[in-house]
């Protein structure tokens, strides 16, 4: 049997999949390489998170299932808890309920509420109770406000929470209230540092103990070995299409020119494809590629799969616990993850 790697995993299915069904081969590779943890985020088109959650559950044995991200504001709290409940059973505890802010633009346009740092502490505290057996009568917080809650009067358990966290009080929240905590591609070590440090005060600010708090960081992972097109499409595409969802916000928290952002998402071919990890063409990716600076794409690790474990044991060495490898399917990581197996490939 394969050692187990806990300290690392991968996102399922990610950027945009030819098939749903992908993932079941996907978290069977996974688990076959090692990895400690499966990611599942969501887009509405073939990525529910609870129908994908269920099949990597059943398709897996030991790896850990972690949504990362859903909203908790799209679906009732009741049904939420329940989809928790049925993972937890279904994979023997290897279930963590992972939560997100998500996209404004798109919460706008489907006229979805947009999610504050008091409604997910609110909601947090709802799934805890839940969780512990309790009946919630006439709930009036930030998250809403509900006649009764109440799922198993026999629970008495601890879901694992996850929260993808940006900003200084989300990370701070994380550190208060969640067991997990993701931070987001291509941040630059002195930012990743500042992350790690700030999710770790917050948790022993609030009486926790800081190492029970997971920071996983989620570190672009995109080796040499995959041909040209695809690197470009799973780089540029990637961090594009970043940037034409919450380009302001990623661009303040590294102190990048907020210049550059402006030429990028004003140039008229970047208007003129709606998410470039998706639908941009090789011609339009190697274009948008000349429009951002390198430093931008130096948070990641590319190159050959020694140079990317390399990378991946320096996340590590800021402080994170854990690191994502995203942006690659398994079979796509497979090199890389046996070169970090070996250590004289450390450089």
């Amino acid at each position: 049997m394969t050692t187990p790697l806990p300290e690392l995993g991968c996102y399922l299915l990610a950027g945009q999949p030819d098939s749903s069904r992908d993932l079941v081969a996907e978290v069977r590779d996974a688990e076959a390489l090692g990895l400690g943890a499966a990611f599942i985020s969501e887009r509405y088109n073939k990525k529910e998170a609870g129908a994908l959650c269920g099949a990597a559950g059943a398709a897996s044995e030991r790896i850990r299932i972690i949504t990362a991200a859903t909203n908790h504001n799209t679906r009732h709290p009741m049904v939420t808890a329940g989809l928790a409940r049925t993972m937890q059973s279904l994979t023997g505890g290897r279930f963590t309920l992972g939560l997100g802010r998500g996209i404004p633009a798109l919460q706008d346009a489907f006229g979805i509420p947009r999610i504050t740092t008091a409604e997910l502490e609110d909601f947090a505290g709802i799934m805890r109770r839940l969780f512990r057996g309790e009946a919630i009568f006439g709930h009036d917080g930030p998250a809403g406000s509900w006649p009764v809650l109440h799922l198993d009067s026999s629970l008495d358990e601890h879901l694992p929470l996850a929260l993808v966290a940006f900003g200084d009080r989300t990370l701070e929240l994380a550190g208060r209230c969640f067991d997990d905590v993701v931070l987001h591609t291509y941040f630059p070590d002195e930012v990743t540092a500042r992350c790690v440090e700030l999710v770790k005060n917050a948790a022993a600010n609030a009486g926790r103990d800081p190492a029970d708090v997971r920071v996983w960081s989620c570190f672009a992972t995109v080796g040499d070995h995959l041909a040209p097109e695809v690197r470009l499409k799973k780089t540029v595409g990637r961090l594009g299409t970043y940037l034409q969802g919450y380009g302001e916000l990623l661009v303040r928290t590294n102190g990048w020119d907020h210049e550059v952002l402006r030429r990028f998402l004003a140039d008229p071919v970047i208007a003129s494809v709606a998410g470039l990890d998706i639908v941009g063409t090789t011609d339009q990716l190697e274009h948008a590629a000349t429009l951002l600076p390198d430093e931008w794409f130096e948070a990641s690790a590319t190159g050959t799969p020694e140079r990317c474990a390399d990378a991946i044991r320096g996340q590590l060495a800021l402080g994170c616990d854990a690191v994502i490898l995203h942006g690659s399917t398994p079979a796509e990581l497979a090199p890389i993850v046996s070169a970090y197996r070996d250590p004289s490939a450390a450089g």
